[in-house]
């Protein structure tokens, strides 16, 4: 894709230079503190990382190259769609600037054109036990087709080092390309008896998911590419993010890189957090025996699970001291086409029952419902109810950003990151001095 392309090199090549420059000239410039609850805490909110895709405000929440999500949903082509496209987020991601409508469906076209998956990934998928969960699948897929790296390959055959960002911008239009192939791969094979459904090449790259998952309702397609694009990126620091620019600041590929993002986003505390709240609604409203619970019901349930020392899942985030405009988002798509479904009713009672008595504890400092609190009663609408596959959607769009990053990482030059970590001894004679 040579506009793509050629337009990221521009981009990239203007800011490696105005990085080096201010690097020379004000690189002992002090950016934070770091306190000791923060080196043990696992480094939360140390200013310590370059990203140039997103930037995550606690109160204003994630924007996009400065966009927030109500601005995307209105300023991305949508091709006569009701969602924008997510090609038009990865462009944007990846130059600064958003795409026109020929230049997403450009892209749509690339991406299509790349998409063909190596049968060994396939064998790789088959040979794991369908008791496996569905990210163990996803990451081995992924790695699988390490063996298509053009990085890799050029690397070992000897690149200058200011061309290694050409071949992963490759390897990541290659792998965005395949992965809702391999995600849809996996969701049929689990849970539809590998009853599988061929790509469509007339659609666009989320619409061809949602076809490939099993479902062509219009609506469902739009809720895919509502979806990309609104899971893509949440800047460099949360887990999977950082997982995938850690493996690839060895110069690993985007593959080895990708795969080590998906284990990441495999925890209970990261991505996987999404299963769990459905998990929780579907216990809450059997505990109940009802699907239309009263308020007074619900709000006993949840002091009864807090007072067993219980957090309630989708609710809080590390950052963000507002409701996530994620969250938000699927909210109003879901006010728009099936705001008559019993458990969406359910998701909105929580989201006026669950803050009030979070704040009343007096110990979080963000009552409100992240990302993950919504999107699970939406996919269950749409017929996508085997709740362990939603970390690979998530995963599938959460590509879009951490890949875009590893291009910038590439085209920077970013070194090996390695921190310096300290003992508990150097810790106590560091206090004494």
């Amino acid at each position: 894709m040579k506009e793509l392309k050629s337009l990221f090199q521009q981009k990239s090549s203007e800011v490696a230079i105005e990085l080096k420059s201010m690097l020379k000239e004000k690189g002992d410039v002090k950016v934070d503190e770091v306190v000791l609850k923060q080196v043990i805490g696992g480094m939360r909110g140390i200013k310590s990382m370059f990203s140039e895709t997103s930037h995550l405000d606690p109160i204003e929440g994630i924007k996009f190259r400065g966009f927030s999500i109500p601005e995307l949903r209105e300023k991305l082509p949508k091709l006569n769609f009701s969602e924008p496209l997510p090609e038009g987020l990865f462009w944007l991601m990846l130059t600064g600037e958003l795409p026109n409508e020929a230049q997403v469906k450009e892209l749509a076209d690339e991406w299509e054109s790349r998409a063909q998956v190596p049968q060994h990934t396939f064998d790789a998928i088959d040979a794991m036990p369908l008791t496996a969960h569905p990210m163990a699948m996803f990451s081995v897929a992924i790695t699988s087709m390490q063996t298509e790296s053009i990085f890799a390959q050029q690397y070992s055959e000897g690149i200058d080092k200011k061309s290694y960002w050409d071949p992963m911008f490759e390897d990541v239009m290659n792998l965005i390309a395949r992965l809702p192939r391999v995600a849809s791969y996996i969701y049929r094979r689990i849970y539809h008896n590998n009853d599988q459904i061929e790509p469509d090449t007339s659609l666009d790259w989320a619409a061809n998911f949602a076809h490939m998952l099993g479902n062509d309702d219009p609506e469902f397609h739009d809720l895919m590419r509502l979806y990309m694009t609104i899971h893509a990126d949440h800047e460099g620091g949360n887990a999977s993010a950082h997982a995938t620019h850690l493996v690839g600041s060895t110069l690993s590929d985007a593959y080895f890189s990708l795969a080590g993002g998906m284990n990441a986003l495999a925890g209970p505390l990261h991505g996987l957090a999404n299963q769990e709240v459905i998990k929780f609604v579907f216990e809450m409203l059997e505990e109940l025996g009802t699907q239309e619970p009263s308020d007074e019901a619900i709000a006993e349930y949840i002091k009864k699970t807090l007072a067993s020392g219980r957090v309630i899942p989708g609710y809080g985030h590390a950052v963000l001291r507002k409701p996530d405009p994620r969250f938000i988002a699927q909210k109003h798509f879901a006010e728009k086409h099936l705001s008559d479904d019993k458990i969406v009713k359910v998701i909105w009672q929580l989201f006026d029952i669950v803050p009030e008595i979070l704040d009343g504890l007096g110990k979080v400092k963000n009552p409100w419902p992240n990302v993950d609190a919504h999107s699970g009663a939406i996919l269950v609408h749409y017929g996508i109810t085997e709740y362990t596959f939603y970390t690979v959607l998530f995963g599938v769009s959460r590509a879009l950003g951490v890949l875009s990053n590893l291009c910038w990482s590439r085209a920077l030059g970013l070194p090996l990151e390695r921190p310096k970590s300290v003992t508990l001894d150097w810790i106590k004679n560091h206090i004494k001095e």
